[in-house]
């Protein structure tokens, strides 16, 4: 399938970004009601973490299946029969009358959006070039932080008003809505097969690899994984959840304050997202690939979780928003892997190491949970806990980055296209 007209890919790019707008949305909504959920289901930080981690394990179990669909089915009808998914577990969520019903629910929207992303970025493969792909993954998580900023104070200002279980309905209505533009816009999807395609050939049904080892065996993914599952994925476990807490908990503010800061964590990182979409073309024109942005930029973010843990409870929604946003450097990770393989194989690729990055989410979130109850188990305060876990966080990633840079020393994978 060739190139879309600008028409038609910014109305496929605009229908694709609303439904992630209300993935994001989902995503990160545990933050803002975690106190109130707390209260009327008597929560402990360790059943907090689970709860909110139980979205990114419904994403994780989904994605080996979804590569291969998306590869095969293409991006409208996979999207379409997953968010119906998403609408069943914001019913299921907005009736829970315990903890089990609740986490269930939640479990069944982390599914049911899991390929809010991985569609789109599957479909730019192929019907964009290679820096409008760096561009639209850009402002796709733009996007996203705009569903987290919404998240946020918004969401904080209409719970008094409608409560948080109306909420989920009209949050499941939004998503059928979404269905319905993305049924209308998105274009049907022709199967390819890359070793054909590649060497001229006519195309065959074996010329395409069928499962996941080509991905496995990759030695750019095998760099990456890592980076992605703790790196990436704990800049989305403290974005999404342990940020409130941990200004309400160790820098004392209140939950309006934290859902204050948690709108400004928010808005900064829509803010970098829009500026990496802004700037992506211009630096890879001079040579700055995703591996050597990454290599120079992710120490920052080191050094900042760094400072967190020694300010402790002088670290509030700054010093949070300051760690998102020199992590976005490992967001270029995902159209960087897309443009190592060919178009057959991008859904699969993504799927994978999507895989990956919501295990890490899933693991932080309730590691660190499971992290501060037993450090406070141990004698520890509240505040010394919490520090605690987060040198923890600190060191799995310093031993990411460490492994990336490494691996790359043998390695010379470049964030090259292929047709």
């Amino acid at each position: 399938m060739s190139v879309l007209a600008r028409r038609a890919a910014i109305s496929v790019f605009l229908a694709f970004a609303f439904a992630y707008f209300l993935s994001a949305l989902l995503r990160a909504v545990t933050a803002t009601l975690a106190p109130l959920l707390t209260l009327e289901f008597g929560l402990h930080a360790r059943d907090l973490g689970l709860l909110s981690g139980g979205y990114f394990l419904g994403f994780a179990v989904t994605q080996l299946p979804l590569g291969r669909w998306l590869d095969r089915h293409g991006p409208r009808k996979v999207q379409l029969g997953f968010l119906g998914v998403a609408v069943v577990g914001c019913v299921v969520f907005s009736m829970a009358g315990n903890f089990s019903v609740l986490l269930a629910g939640r479990v069944l929207v982390g599914a049911g959006v899991s390929a809010c992303l991985m569609a789109p970025l599957t479909g730019y493969r192929r019907w964009y070039t290679p820096m409008a792909q760096m561009r639209a993954n850009a402002w796709m998580l733009m996007t996203g932080s705009t569903g987290m900023v919404a998240s946020t104070l918004p969401v904080q200002w209409l719970l008094p008003v409608v409560g948080w279980r109306p909420l989920f309905w009209g949050l499941a209505v939004l998503i059928v809505l979404a269905m319905v533009w993305m049924a209308l816009a998105v274009p049907a999807w022709q199967q390819v097969h890359s070793t054909a395609l590649e060497e001229g050939a006519a195309p065959s049904p074996s010329s395409t690899p069928s499962g996941y080892a080509v991905v496995w065996r990759n030695r750019y993914f095998q760099r990456l994984a890592p980076l992605g599952f703790f790196c990436y994925g704990g800049m989305v476990a403290m974005q999404t959840l342990w940020a409130g807490p941990w200004m309400q908990n160790v820098a004392g503010q209140t939950a309006q304050q934290a859902a204050t800061g948690l709108f400004w964590i928010n808005m900064a990182m829509l803010c970098t997202f829009w500026s990496w979409g802004m700037v992506n073309p211009w630096l890879l024109r001079r040579g700055l690939d995703a591996n050597k942005l990454m290599a120079w930029g992710l120490p920052s973010s080191l050094l900042v979780l760094a400072s967190i843990v020694l300010l402790g409870p002088q670290a509030g929604a700054g010093a949070w928003a300051l760690f998102c946003i020199c992590s976005t450097f490992v967001s270029l990770s995902l159209p960087a892997l897309a443009m190592t393989f060919p178009q057959a194989l991008a859904g699969r690729a993504l799927s994978a190491y999507n895989l990956v990055i919501f295990l890490g989410v899933f693991v932080v979130q309730w590691g660190v949970g499971l992290a501060v109850d037993g450090f406070m188990a141990a004698g520890l305060d509240t505040v010394a806990a919490y520090r605690s876990g987060m040198a923890l966080f600190l060191a799995c990633n310093g031993g990411a980055y460490a492994w990336f840079v490494l691996r790359g020393r043998g390695d010379n994978a470049h964030c090259t296209a292929k047709p």
